[in-house]
């Protein structure tokens, strides 16, 4: 039987194409690798922008993940600061006549809800997949995977990877930096309410960011692997005064940080930071979607929304053309061509961000505190900047 659409990986991304197709009509089936009724993980967070908030909204699952308690925190202001340099500027969701620039969400309450959401809207998911090859001919993809221990194989008219590891996608078309750097991540406890400020702080090791996280802010400390091992094994007060010692004690920062400072450091841990992205997102038959398209560093926040506005455009686009050419050269060329500028902008921005404010160099520091100082200071560059940052590049 030749399906419309397989999609591999029903995590977040996965889901959310699924879900966009529920009602169309169409003959879609998601793979993945989870055992049934598992969410699959450890609770993490995500940070989702307001664009994103949009799309789930439209997918009528919004309501469920803001009604789980603790489950999602609105970012009402970014405050971006360079330390040992001028220069600052500050987002307002209210400037942009917003209710929240952004939010911090749980992993596991947004994925229980879109879990939820395809049960109740009858999206076919088969659970304990495992995927182990994609083969295609100009008419037809064929997806070999094990369930159970049991081989079986579906055809479709495309062939959607979003399984988030991209090692299916394998072909020498992907490229991969390592920054040789690692984030740190971890909870901190403060003495007063954070407001809803979240706060990206560059300095000559990498940016670091404070995101709300319900009553706490959720760090993310970018450092070396040996730096980042140290820092993990230090004492709570001995890791609390590195951290303001590493913030800095100068100009924009002081004047907007967390009245009062930090309390308590819980949850200590490090992962590698890279860049890997596929040169090319579509080829015979197939399409990748998420992570298996481009993994960024997590400065500015734009990976796991970029990924999602992949699959939400994905899922328009199928939908508003007929049932034969979908996964068709001509689709998946125009599909490629139409994301383009949002994938290349949200890379490049985001590995430009790195290389422009992760040096303490004075060629370098002057300059990027005038613009930092320029984008504070002019209304328009200001919206227009906040607004890419929250719909993407079109």
């Amino acid at each position: 039987m030749l399906r419309d659409l397989v999609i591999v990986g029903a995590g977040p991304v996965g889901a959310t194409f699924a879900l966009a197709l529920a009602d169309s009509g169409l003959d879609v089936v998601a793979l993945d690798a989870r055992p049934d009724g598992s969410i699959g993980r450890g609770d993490r967070s995500l940070a989702l922008s307001h664009g994103a908030r949009l799309i789930f909204e439209r997918l009528g699952i919004w309501s469920a993940v803001a009604a789980t308690p603790g489950a999602m925190t609105p970012i009402a202001a970014i405050d971006i600061s360079q330390r040992a340099g001028f220069g600052h500027t500050r987002l307002e969701a209210a400037e942009q006549g917003l209710p929240a620039l952004g939010y911090v969400v749980s992993y596991r309450a947004l994925q229980a809800a879109l879990d939820a959401a395809l049960g109740s809207r009858g999206g076919e998911v088969q659970y304990d997949c495992a995927v182990t090859q994609i083969g295609a001919t100009p008419a037809y993809a064929r997806v070999e995977a094990t369930r159970g221990g049991v081989a079986f194989e579906l055809t479709a008219r495309l062939v959607a990877l979003a399984d988030g590891g991209g090692q299916l996608a394998s072909d020498g078309l992907r490229r991969n930096h390592d920054y040789g750097q690692v984030a740190l991540v971890g909870k901190l406890a403060l003495r007063e309410p954070h407001r809803g400020v979240a706060f990206e702080r560059f300095t000559s090791e990498g940016p670091m960011a404070l995101l709300p996280e319900g009553e706490r802010y959720g760090l993310v400390w970018t450092t070396t692997l040996a730096e980042g091992e140290r820092l993990c094994a230090l004492t709570e007060a001995e890791f609390l005064a590195a951290l303001d010692a590493r913030l800095g004690e100068e100009g924009a920062w002081r004047t907007s940080a967390v009245p009062g400072g930090f309390t308590g450091i819980a949850e200590r841990r490090t992962f590698p930071l890279r860049l890997e992205y596929a040169q090319r997102i579509v080829d015979e038959r197939r399409v990748l979607l998420g992570n298996a398209a481009q993994a960024l560093h997590p400065v500015a926040g734009q990976g796991f929304n970029l990924g999602l506005r992949d699959a939400y455009e994905l899922a328009q686009e199928l939908l508003a053309i007929s049932r034969d050419a979908i996964g068709s050269r001509g689709q998946l060329a125009a599909y490629a061509r139409r994301r383009r500028a949002d994938r290349v902008t949200g890379i490049a921005f985001t590995h430009g961000l790195l290389g422009i404010f992760g040096t303490d160099a004075p060629l370098v520091s002057w300059p990027r505190g005038l613009a930092l100082t320029m984008l504070d200071s002019l209304p328009a560059v200001k919206r227009a900047f906040t607004r890419a940052m929250l719909f993407g590049m079109h």
